[in-house]
């Protein structure tokens, strides 16, 4: 049986000057962001989608579903811009859970991995919490920056602890 290729809609969203990576790329499956990575990692980007689509094709689109212009306003310093954004992250159900407990992280502050684990239900879980956190496809709105390590440390982020520390501050000047 053959699979059907699902059109996704992309689109960038350009970075303000003095950020740390070019832009934002931006992934709709019509209706839900289903994928949101930064400019040069591409690679991982597509790799998670792979994951879900097993046939896909990038159909460019100027702002799908109003995400690029809810991205680009909390670039912007509307932090809360993205809060109601409808995702679709796919995952098992553990991975679902820890996505959907970063949005319960507030912008300008951050939680640990093992409170983070604790949201969840599993609070001996920290290790599976940060491997979940690193499959994360939707970097921003799900704000895996968020997470840190049990002593305040910043710790490994997809889109590279520059982009992680660039968030943060960008999130605490706007909250």
């Amino acid at each position: 049986m053959k699979t059907e290729t699902r059109e996704l809609l992309f689109d960038r969203v350009a970075a303000p000057a003095g950020a740390p990576f070019e832009a934002l790329l931006v992934v709709v499956d019509g209706l839900h962001l289903c994928a949101l990575d930064f400019a040069g990692f591409e690679q991982r980007m597509h790799r998670l989608l792979a994951r879900r689509y097993p046939a896909y094709r990038l159909v460019e689109a100027a702002n799908p579903a109003g995400a690029t212009d809810r991205l680009q306003a909390y670039l912007e310093g509307d932090i809360r811009a993205v809060d109601a954004l409808p995702v679709k992250t796919g995952g098992t159900i553990f991975q679902a859970a820890a996505w959907q407990a970063l949005r319960q992280i507030a912008p300008g502050s951050t939680a640990t991995y093992g409170e983070q684990a604790a949201r969840v239900g599993r609070p001996a879980a920290v290790r599976a919490i940060g491997a979940a956190n690193g499959q994360n496809p939707i970097a921003v709105v799900l704000p895996c920056h968020r997470v840190v390590g049990a002593n305040g440390s910043l710790t490994g982020y997809a889109g590279g602890l520059a982009a992680k520390q660039w968030l943060l501050r960008h999130e605490l000047a706007h909250h």
